[in-house]
């Protein structure tokens, strides 16, 4: 298998060390790497026969969240993995509804780094432990949601919760399948369902500050 992989970043130092983390494994292969969005966007018209992405957020000319929505509207099988600094909760929630696949932290190491791309291209979704914590929290609690279809739609099963709880402690799905009793199928299906509820959750917090902001 060779999972052919762009880099993102706008501090080429970052850049290198990623493509250090890569090289360790044989079955990833670095084919370029952008300094920006727009940078990466006439590349892909060249060179669209991509794999996975590692989208850094914060970059000038087009960041990577902006970055990411295009990408996925025009190259949808292509996917993306933030690898930032910050695991701030606007950041992780905009880049989800942006359509990105995983969300990890650039101080990961190259095993991790390559379990979580593994992940992701199985269909599965790369979660950092801080960024599972605070979906934990976010989705606990949905904000004061006065529709009842809604309130449902993104509220999490005890299933989804222990899934997130073990992914909070930093273990990876075959661990979290095993500690729960489930196959990592059911795990990953799981983590898709986690993100999807966290991608309404954006949508219907949008329009409750629009409402409440007048606006609509």
């Amino acid at each position: 298998m060779n999972i052919k992989i762009a880099i993102v970043d706008d501090n080429s130092f970052l850049i290198h060390t990623v493509k250090e983390k890569l090289s360790f494994f044989e079955d990833l292969s670095f084919k370029f790497s952008a300094i920006n969005g727009s940078d990466l966007l006439t590349q892909l018209e060249d060179n669209s026969n991509l794999d996975l992405i590692l989208m850094d957020i914060e970059m000038p000319v087009l960041n990577g969240i902006e970055t990411t929505e295009i990408v996925k509207q025009k190259y949808p099988h292509i996917k993306i993995i933030m690898l930032t600094v910050f695991d701030n909760d606007e950041n992780i929630f905009n880049a989800i509804k942006a359509g990105a696949d995983g969300y990890l932290l650039k101080e990961i190491n190259a095993k991790d780094l390559h379990d979580g791309i593994i992940e992701t291209l199985n269909g599965g979704a790369a979660m950092n432990p801080s960024i599972a914590l605070k979906t934990l929290k976010l989705l606990r609690n949905p904000i004061t949601i006065q529709n009842k279809e809604d309130k449902e739609d993104i509220q999490l099963t005890a299933r989804e919760i222990d899934v997130l709880e073990q992914l909070s402690k930093g273990l990876n799905y075959n661990k979290i399948a095993e500690n729960l009793i489930l196959s990592s199928g059911t795990v990953r299906k799981h983590i898709e369902n986690i993100y999807r509820k966290l991608q309404v959750h954006n949508k219907l917090e949008a329009v409750q500050k629009a409402k409440r902001n007048k606006l609509i």
